[in-house]
């Protein structure tokens, strides 16, 4: 008898490891140049990938959420993340940059329409490139929706997610003198932006491990630190993100323009219990956006690596096979 999904790995459910066909760096202006691969068949239907964060850069596993008999799948790694380069600038790093970046990856790789796969801020990502370029979006594939909105940024760095981890929030906000905890979010950018690496990345890893430890269900109190070049640049490019509001117009700017997405298909997969993007953004969002379906994967939390949601993503893209190329 086959165990629940929550029970196995993830990478059961996944394809087998492949290898890009191509790699490149691609100059995208402002002093910025993107590391991008294709992998799969070439002569596929087109799939872009879009990692989280921001910052969190791409990596071999999500290659392998598509048949590559039938998927042209490109990753690639976000301004400032990654192999990309300059690593961790936030010079001429905007969603808008992202959205811009998009746009020329597809022209420089001759795509007419591909499918956009994206979680946590790929998710948000996603939605925003969709709204711009509806036209280019052929299905949307969504998991552990952010909307880029001030009570998501509230809820993770104000106490609501703390309430449930109050020895892990204790150790977030220990870093932090009395008179700075009313605002978390400024209090890292001063150690994040000071212009000394050893505090940058002293204070990185502590910002990169209270949110990774609330990924996923299965973890129970704090794990290992990361690597510091990751960390500097994830939680660099994170807090510029959220100091700005994410680059929109204003608050709700997503769901005040999901009438651009009427006509595009969208697949929203969402872990019920997701302590980072609690599963009310996903709810509003398949609410306001006409041809989205919902699923909520129960036990489950915000990690791409969660069995019940590594399960979902495999038979959604296997369900897509059919799609006209």
């Amino acid at each position: 008898m086959d165990r629940p999904a929550e029970q196995n790995t993830a990478t059961q459910y996944l394809y087998p490891r492949i290898d890009p066909y191509d790699q490149r760096m691609l100059d995208v202006g402002e002093g910025h140049r993107l590391y991008v691969e294709q992998c799969g068949n070439p002569d596929g239907f087109p799939v872009v990938v879009l990692h989280g964060g921001p910052g969190g850069g791409c990596s071999p596993a999500m290659r392998r959420y598509f048949d590559p008999e039938y998927y042209r799948v490109i990753l690639f790694d976000q301004r400032g993340c990654g192999r990309s380069r300059p690593h961790a600038s936030v010079e001429d790093n905007t969603t808008w940059h992202l959205v811009r970046d998009i746009e020329l990856i597809r022209e420089t790789l001759g795509i007419a329409r591909w499918n956009v796969f994206g979680g946590s801020w790929g998710a948000t990502l996603g939605l925003i490139y969709g709204i711009a370029h509806p036209d280019r979006v052929a299905n949307m594939i969504l998991r552990s929706v952010f909307l880029m909105t001030q009570a998501e940024l509230d809820w993770f760095y104000g106490g609501g997610a703390g309430s449930f981890w109050p020895d892990v929030w204790r150790r977030f906000t220990s870093l932090m003198p009395d008179d700075e905890q009313d605002d978390l979010i400024e209090a890292y950018a001063k150690r994040l932006f000071s212009g000394d690496r050893m505090t940058e990345t002293r204070y990185a890893r502590a910002w990169a491990s209270w949110e990774n430890t609330l990924a996923s269900i299965r973890n129970d109190g704090p794990g290992g630190d990361s690597p510091g070049e990751f960390a500097r640049a994830f939680a660099r490019l994170e807090n510029h993100y959220f100091r700005n509001g994410g680059f929109l117009e204003h608050d709700g700017w997503i769901e005040a323009n999901l009438h651009r997405l009427a006509d595009v298909p969208g697949f929203i997969v969402q872990g019920r219990y997701d302590m980072i993007c609690p599963p009310a953004g996903a709810f509003r969002l398949h609410e306001g956006w006409q041809g989205s379906v919902l699923r909520m994967i129960p036990r489950a939390g915000h990690a791409l690596s969660e069995p019940g949601i590594s399960a979902e993503l495999v038979q959604i893209t296997n369900g897509l096979r059919g799609q006209s190329r």
